[in-house]
């Protein structure tokens, strides 16, 4: 199957105010996206999505039946629209609400108003996340073998999805970082993808451990998380992270990231 190109992309916006959505179509349009489905609510929204998969769901925060977090999280568990990409649309700062929704797996989050370069550059990560047969280089990735740790079911699996489009398929997983202790003392990884807010044992405590206390002490730690806090982001650095990188989860930062741990082994 050849690459699907933006203009080619079947978009869905959800948005309760026709303001919002007519500005979201005619940002889409400027891009040359003419394929656009429009509704107002989520169950709406779930109804569409299940009569036929478009390539995005594009949603406003609050809608008058549901919260984005509520409607993502619906997709995520039903196997017909579990692996639709999702992106966020909203004025919602708040990090207790936004929070749910990156743990949830989207592809990205856009403020209110968005620049025309924006939603440009998040139809880029759509398309290269749906595009999974498009890598050019996925065979250097296949001898891999990756640690994701993360305590949402919905964060791994996006993860994981990422990481098959880059050809890795030898991942496994973990739910905390106690879980992810006992792995690493029992298996060898090129490299630990890990999120920061976990119970048990968070990202930062287990980058310790492993830079202080296993034998795999040179493994590249990715930490993938959505905390804003400047000393808590620094506290991460100085554990010994070999990158932070947000939620929603880049694909371009991990592939850099493979990429220059190839170069240094």
């Amino acid at each position: 199957m050849d690459p699907i190109a933006i203009s080619e992309l079947s978009i869905l916006i959800v948005e309760a105010s026709i303001t919002s959505a007519r500005f979201i179509e005619d940002q889409l349009k400027l891009l040359e996206v003419r394929n656009i489905d429009y509704c107002d609510s989520g169950e709406k929204a779930l109804a569409i999505m299940r009569a036929g998969a478009p390539d995005l769901v594009v949603s406003s925060m609050y809608l008058p039946d549901m919260t984005a977090t509520q409607l993502v999280k619906s997709m995520r568990s039903d196997p017909q629209t579990e692996n639709i990409p999702f992106m966020l649309v909203s004025t919602e700062t708040s990090f207790s609400m936004l929070n749910p929704v990156r743990q949830a797996g989207i592809i990205a989050i856009l403020p209110k108003p968005f620049s025309t370069e924006d939603l440009r550059k998040a139809l880029i990560g759509t398309t290269k996340f749906l595009n999974a047969d498009s890598n050019p280089e996925p065979s250097d990735f296949e001898d891999l073998k990756v640690l994701v740790v993360d305590d949402s079911d919905m964060a791994r699996k996006h993860i994981i999805r990422v990481l098959n489009n880059l050809g890795i398929e030898d991942i496994t997983e973990a739910g905390n970082g106690n879980e992810a202790v006992h792995i690493v003392e029992r298996s060898y990884f090129d490299l630990v993808i890990t999120d920061y807010n976990m119970p048990e044992m968070d990202g930062e405590k287990l980058t310790h451990y492993i830079r202080e206390e296993s034998l795999q002490r040179d493994i590249p730690i990715l930490m993938v998380t959505s905390e804003e806090s400047g000393s808590r982001l620094a506290a991460m650095q100085q554990a010994g992270v070999s990158g932070i990188c947000d939620k929603p989860f880049d694909p371009d930062t991990v592939l850099n990231m493979i990429r220059n741990i190839r170069a240094e082994s």
